[in-house]
């Protein structure tokens, strides 16, 4: 059986996202502003579970933030051409 995954990690001056889908669908996403990982799957799904995947996700904010702050200073935030 073939499976597409897909792991998003981003984030801007202001905002942040992680999320994990798989085939095609949200499986688990973390809401930065409730504080908590998000499973939007429905009911009758199994829930699955993975300790520390929240606290990973502000870790990897962290680090993105970062890698943020660097890039703007080598590229001197260039304005973006209209």
């Amino acid at each position: 059986v073939l499976h597409i995954d897909l792991a998003i990690t981003g984030c801007s001056d202001s905002d942040g996202v992680d999320m994990y889908g798989l085939d095609g669908e949200e499986m688990w996403y973390a809401d930065f502003n409730k504080g908590e990982g998000v499973m939007p799957l429905p009911p009758f799904a199994d829930p699955f579970t993975y300790p520390g995947a929240y606290e990973q996700a502000v870790g990897n904010q962290g680090v993105c933030k970062a890698n943020l702050a660097v890039n703007i200073k080598a590229y001197k935030n260039p304005e973006e051409k209209i």
